[in-house]
């Protein structure tokens, strides 16, 4: 388990101003979080050093690109060992549909998002890619009605702090 990085709040205020628009430019993230654009440039490099921000990407809208389908797929494996779960991750993070992948206690051993372009699409993926894999035991899949964007990660309200860093020089 990764080691947790102290944040005060302006930490705070500056992911979830990138989490909101990670193309903000260093002296408009500055100003919003009340920073110096050096000082606030210090602190984005301080959190990506410390792997709080492990990346930026652009969303797209699947529909738009002709993947209007998603659906999340439940899929239990056979054995549950470390060498398994390792081939069938690998496998599905290959496969173009598939958007995420989360490995979850419970009743099934992973849960894939992905995205196709129709019922058939979605039919083939499940019985072609996934079914006839040999350590796939059974699977479920559920077509998502609605997708709610992520919202940007905020510490609840009795965890946030209310102080800033003193500057460690």
């Amino acid at each position: 388990m990764r080691e947790q990085a102290e944040l005060d709040s302006v930490d705070w205020h500056i992911l979830e101003e990138l989490q909101n628009d990670a193309t903000l430019p260093n002296r408009t993230l500055a100003e919003i979080v009340g920073l110096a654009p050096s000082s606030c440039l210090q602190r984005v490099r301080r959190l990506r050093e410390l792997g709080v921000i492990t990346g930026c990407h652009a969303v797209v809208d699947p529909a738009t690109t002709g993947l209007p389908l998603e659906a999340v797929v439940s899929v239990n494996v056979r054995p549950h060992t470390r060498p398994v779960v390792a081939a069938f991750r690998a496998f599905v993070m290959a496969q173009p549909e598939t958007r995420s992948i989360f490995h979850v206690s419970g009743q099934a051993d992973f849960l894939i998002h992905i995205a196709v372009a129709d019922s058939t699409h979605l039919q083939a993926f499940l019985m072609d890619k996934i079914a006839s894999r040999t350590e796939v035991r059974n699977l479920t899949s559920s077509v998502v009605l609605e997708r709610v964007e992520t919202r940007a990660l905020t510490p609840p309200a009795n965890l946030r702090p209310t102080h800033r860093r003193r500057r460690a020089d």
